[in-house]
């Protein structure tokens, strides 16, 4: 059996990367990596069905056993729909897609791209009026007959690309945090002359700490 790092990516390899959480983790390669150290089992992933359960098997030596129902039950494909005249332009839909298939703007309708669509079903939940549905979109297959290689690894590539894009998108809000608190900073004692030194240091240290955070996540 290989190391623990290198089974974690044999089977991240092997799942349909839908990125659902059904499994219990946070996507596909947190389960992979639970599933390498002996902390889940291979009965936890309801897109890839059966046969999903029998590749993590062969993978990782253990038993072929059914789906377990905590987790769902194996099915068809079903993407997501917006309903164009209910959109409310809220954008929670986007924030909660895991491979950023829905495009919108703010209070304008959001569309979702079929052809990235992962069936993950976690923007229904988002959304406060209720206008997203999902629609069967391979008939009676399921599983790895429903979805294919070359889709898995699209989806893959854009839940990668999404965290990059997080991350950064964190990096540059606490880079404008930290700007506005240094300049707060420094203009405070001009427009505290008045003010008691007790309230003016509390001041200080509550800004200094927001810069030192601002620093670490850097």
């Amino acid at each position: 059996m290989p190391p623990p790092h290198e089974l974690a990516r044999l089977i991240d390899a092997a799942l349909p990367q839908t990125q659902c959480t059904r499994c219990g983790y946070p996507d596909c390669a947190a389960y992979a990596d639970a599933l390498a150290h002996g902390e889940a089992g291979i009965d936890q992933c309801p897109p890839g069905g059966a046969e999903g359960v029998a590749r993590l098997a062969a993978i990782t030596g253990r038993p072929v056993r059914p789906l377990n129902p905590e987790h769902g039950s194996e099915g068809p494909l079903r993407l997501a729909c917006i309903d164009e005249a209910w959109c409310i332009g809220c954008t929670l839909c986007i924030k909660a897609c895991p491979v950023d298939c829905i495009v919108g703007a703010p209070k304008a309708m959001h569309t979702v791209i079929e052809s990235q669509c992962t069936g993950c079903e976690l923007c229904i939940p988002a959304c406060p009026v209720d206008c997203i549905t999902l629609v069967n979109a391979s008939g009676e297959r399921s599983g790895w007959a429903a979805w294919s290689e070359a889709q898995a690894a699209q989806a893959r590539e854009r839940h990668a690309f999404r965290a990059v894009r997080l991350e950064q998108a964190a990096r540059d809000n606490d880079a404008r945090l930290a700007a506005k608190a240094e300049a707060k900073l420094a203009d405070l004692p001009a427009h505290s002359l008045h003010t008691d030194p007790a309230v003016l240091d509390r001041k200080r240290a509550v800004i200094e700490a927001a810069l030192a955070r601002a620093r670490a996540r850097r």
